[in-house]
């Protein structure tokens, strides 16, 4: 499928659109301080954006490391989100018990890269008839997730979004491999995670470390491959982030990278982001 409808609008279609929020809901009042200028970034750059945050960071490195409110509470901070703001949302499942409750919340249901081979998992998001957006896997090649595709499309789900992450390169350490931008696409939307490849999984002993320098580089080349969209974890002070601060980028940060990126998306014909 190259385009899925949201109820505020369609994405794919040849626009290039954007997943953005902080790595996990810290509180209400954070979250919606960043969903406020979200949609102002949205405005300003007539882009379609999708609000992102983890209402429960269930595979963080240590067991002391801050994973968010919970479900119930943090779906309400993402309805509210949704409501006051005019954003779809999107989260994480980590389970099948917890599938049903947040698709009558979320406007995409995400599948982390550590349970995108979950059977059970997958076959209960697709069953909600919900956009799914599976991250690949560091430890799986491109072509493996057209069986992951197969079992959404079992539930009669096409709704398939697929991120690309970045792939374990030796210890503590990821590439991104193009390629796998371009071999995806056959079989969904393709979303580049200019953050989490930048991510060093565990690099910093009880939690992961990053590099966001590079945030910019690897987006501006997912974008001139032809992605469909992008995925960006913000924060307002990524230093003081309590998870996955290191490969997140300030908000401030933003309108610099955003203006370069839909200017190579505008000079990418439509034919080389179909190729």
């Amino acid at each position: 499928m190259r385009s899925i409808i949201l109820e505020q609008f369609t994405i794919g279609d040849e626009k290039l659109f954007l997943i953005a929020g902080p790595c996990v809901i810290e509180s209400g009042e954070a979250t919606l301080a960043v969903a406020a200028d979200l949609r102002k970034i949205a405005d300003k750059w007539s882009l379609p954006l999708i609000f992102k945050s983890s209402y429960d960071k269930a595979n963080r490195t240590s067991h002391s490391s801050f994973r968010g409110p919970g479900l119930e509470e943090g779906l309400e901070i993402l309805a509210t989100v949704r409501n006051d703001y005019g954003l779809p949302v999107l989260s994480d499942v980590h389970s099948v018990a917890e599938v049903e409750q947040a698709a009558k919340v979320l406007d995409v249901i995400q599948i982390p890269a550590f349970l995108c081979r979950q059977t059970d998992l997958i076959l209960a998001a697709a069953a909600t008839g919900k956009p799914i957006n599976v991250k690949k896997g560091q430890f799986l090649a491109p072509w493996d997730m057209a069986n992951v595709v197969a079992k959404l499309h079992a539930k009669g789900n096409h709704q398939v979004l697929l991120t690309e992450r970045g792939s374990t390169f030796g210890y503590n350490n990821l590439v991104v491999d193009m390629r796998s931008l371009h071999l995806m696409r056959e079989h969904g939307l393709v979303v580049f995670d200019a953050t989490h490849s930048v991510q060093l999984p565990g690099g910093a002993g009880d939690c992961s470390g990053g590099e966001r320098r590079f945030v910019g580089t690897l987006a501006r080349a997912a974008v001139a491959a032809g992605v469909d969209g992008v995925f960006l974890e913000v924060h307002h002070d990524p230093d003081q982030a309590p998870c996955d601060g290191p490969n997140s980028l300030p908000i401030a940060d933003m309108d610099a990278l955003l203006e370069v990126l839909l200017k190579v998306h505008e000079a990418i014909k439509p034919s080389v982001r179909k190729s």
